[in-house]
């Protein structure tokens, strides 16, 4: 018969091994019976698949001419244009008032006149009143020289006679001396007046004072503003009256039916674009609308872009503008950078990335196990298996229920 000292120390082990049994017991069942994760999948099929880039953009024109304000400035006269309308090549378009460079002209015109006598006084040795004041002095000169000249021959026979004395002789040698000194003086002032530097200078006042007035004629002839290609005068900042300083904007003449668009592509994307890759165009302004056309010439450098962005500058043809696109307006572009019919792929959202590695998941005996794969081309909503899977091959999109991350090994079940 069992001491009862000994029943009551053996009943705390029992209730231990007891509860400890039940724990292993609801852990097993747990393990085989616990709800398995809901997961999304999809077969990998062959279906056509289009990759296209978007991005911002300004509309163009392909050849535009802006009217500038001429220098230096003044007031607009007569615009004969309105906004909007329609200019053939050579028509007037702008009258600035002239009244200043017409005063300009004639001043320019004064100018060179005087400066053209200057010279030919130079070149002539003086004026016509100067010249006429030389030769009288000259002529003057040239009397008392042959007066003085008579003079000392007749004193010289007188002279030999006895009937002049040597002091006579020697004060009218003086006298014809100073006469041919002052001559002498005379021809050289009338004939040698003016040097070779003054004669340079005068001839580059006249040179100056040309350019001065072929300046002038040039900005009499620049008030009446015509422009040189035929188009639309899609912009006119100025009014009839306006004061405007010199190189102020007073028109701009396009042909609307001849855009481009400059698009900024980020960097990443700039080595997917090519010469020819189709575009479509769209305007917020007239939703609904698209416009088509493609690549001409593809970014060449980088730029930064509203200090937010790195870019390369595309340039893109508008190949059916038809006036309805206003240049300046900011567009939203689309390239589409490839097409490839026929081709193996699966949703894009099944695609996981770590580093170089791409893979997919797929369910294997209720499990889900990650399947390394090469994609090829990329969209919005598939991506191409150039290896990895097989067609009808089914891949995992994600878990029903958010919030619940995939990985390798987890327990799914499957749902259409």
């Amino acid at each position: 018969m069992a001491h009862p000292e000994q029943k009551r120390s053996s009943s705390p082990i029992v209730w231990v091994a007891g509860i400890a049994v039940l724990i292993a017991a609801v852990s097993f069942l747990r393990m085989f019976t616990r709800e398995r994760v809901e997961v999304k999948v999809a077969p990998a099929s062959y279906q056509e698949l289009t990759a296209t880039v978007s991005t911002n953009g300004r509309v163009e024109p392909v050849d535009l001419w802006q009217a500038h304000a001429p220098a230096p400035g003044g007031v607009v006269q007569r615009i004969y244009v309105n906004e909007g309308g329609h200019v053939d090549a050579g028509e007037l378009v702008v009258r600035m008032d002239d009244a200043d460079a017409r005063s300009r002209l004639a001043s320019a015109q004064a100018a060179l006149v005087q400066a053209q006598l200057q010279l030919s006084d130079i070149e002539h040795g003086g004026s016509t009143e100067e010249l006429g004041t030389f030769s009288n002095t000259v002529s003057s000169a040239r009397l008392e020289q042959q007066s003085a000249a008579a003079n000392l021959r007749a004193l010289k026979v007188l002279q030999q006679k006895g009937s002049a004395s040597p002091s006579e002789v020697a004060a009218a040698q003086q006298r014809l001396d100073a006469a041919d000194l002052a001559l002498a003086s005379a021809v050289s002032h009338s004939t040698s007046r003016y040097g070779a530097s003054e004669r340079e200078s005068a001839q580059a006042r006249v040179s100056d004072a040309k350019a001065a007035v072929e300046a002038a004629r040039n900005a009499l002839a620049n008030a009446d503003i015509r422009t040189p290609i035929s188009g639309t005068a899609y912009s006119i900042p100025v009014s009839e009256s306006d004061f405007v300083r010199d190189g102020d904007d007073l028109m701009d003449v396009a042909d609307l039916t001849k855009l481009q668009v400059r698009a900024y592509f980020d960097e990443p994307e700039i080595g997917k674009l090519a010469v020819g890759q189709p575009v479509e165009i769209v305007w917020p302004a007239k939703p609904g609308v698209v416009w088509h056309g493609r690549i001409v010439h593809t970014p060449t450098t980088i730029k930064e872009y509203q200090s937010t962005r790195n870019v390369g500058e595309c340039i893109i043809s508008v190949e059916d503008a038809t006036g309805n696109l206003a240049p300046n307006a900011s567009v939203t572009v689309t390239v589409t950078e490839a097409t490839r019919s026929g081709v193996l792929s699966i949703p894009r959202e099944a695609l996981h990335t770590d580093g170089a590695r791409n893979y997919v998941y797929r369910i294997v005996d209720g499990k889900l196990q990650q399947t390394m794969i090469e994609p090829g081309l990329v969209n919005y909503t598939n991506v191409e298996i150039v290896g990895g899977l097989k067609p009808n091959e089914k891949v995992v999109l994600g878990a029903t229920a958010s919030g619940k991350e995939l990985s390798n090994g987890l327990a799914v079940k499957p749902v259409q």
